[in-house]
């Protein structure tokens, strides 16, 4: 939405961004636009990501915290562009709630390697990514007690991808960092998660 020209209507996706201003190729009206940081909070399948992030909202903080499993609905997992629609839907509506002041974080799983290649990521100072990990033995147990899931496949996967963020630092061209939430209570991860994004963003 806000790269929607006033001046002339061209709604293409072709703005060009001068230093804190968006300019219209087709007429060079400008305005003003406001770039910062895309938090992502991810991790495997039943860690805790949707937990922390209920904790963190009921902290009443100063930014958006969106679950990005609103729009898997609309994702065929199978199919690349399909993926890729959905993690650009994820940034492009992003960049319109930072217009506010308010930095975003989104719950987020899978597609990371996808963020930095998305055309509206350009619209981002940074992009930053917690990968919250534990202990295999603790994954199982929240998955099978909390969540009630038997499905073996299931589990191990998660199981893998966890290993795989306690493991590496990177997931194609996206960084993350990693925070072991083996032996913390939701509100203390809540808490880690808050003060990550206040070191990482000074509005």
């Amino acid at each position: 939405m806000i790269e929607i020209c006033s001046k002339c209507g061209n709604h293409e996706w072709d703005k060009e961004i001068i230093g804190d201003k968006l300019c219209c190729p087709k007429c060079g009206a400008e305005w003003k636009f406001i770039s910062m940081p895309l938090f992502i909070l991810t991790g495997c399948s039943g860690v805790g990501k949707t937990t922390t992030a209920i904790e963190i909202m009921r902290k009443k903080v100063d930014f958006v915290v969106l679950d990005a499993d609103i729009f898997t609905c609309f994702v065929n997992w199978n199919d690349e562009e399909s993926c890729d629609n959905w993690v650009e839907a994820i940034v492009n509506i992003s960049k319109d709630i930072m217009q506010s002041g308010k930095p975003v974080l989104w719950t987020m799983a899978g597609c990371l390697d996808r963020l930095t290649k998305a055309y509206n990521s350009r619209y981002f100072s940074e992009i930053m990514c917690l990968a919250l990990v534990c202990e295999d033995e603790e994954l199982r147990k929240r998955m099978q007690e909390g969540r009630g899931i038997t499905d073996e496949n299931w589990i191990n996967g998660s199981c893998d991808y966890n290993r795989y963020f306690m493991e590496h630092d990177s997931l194609g061209d996206t960084n993350f960092e990693t925070f072991d939430i083996t032996n913390k209570e939701p509100g203390e991860v809540a808490e880690y998660v808050v003060e990550w994004m206040k070191e990482n963003y000074k509005g």
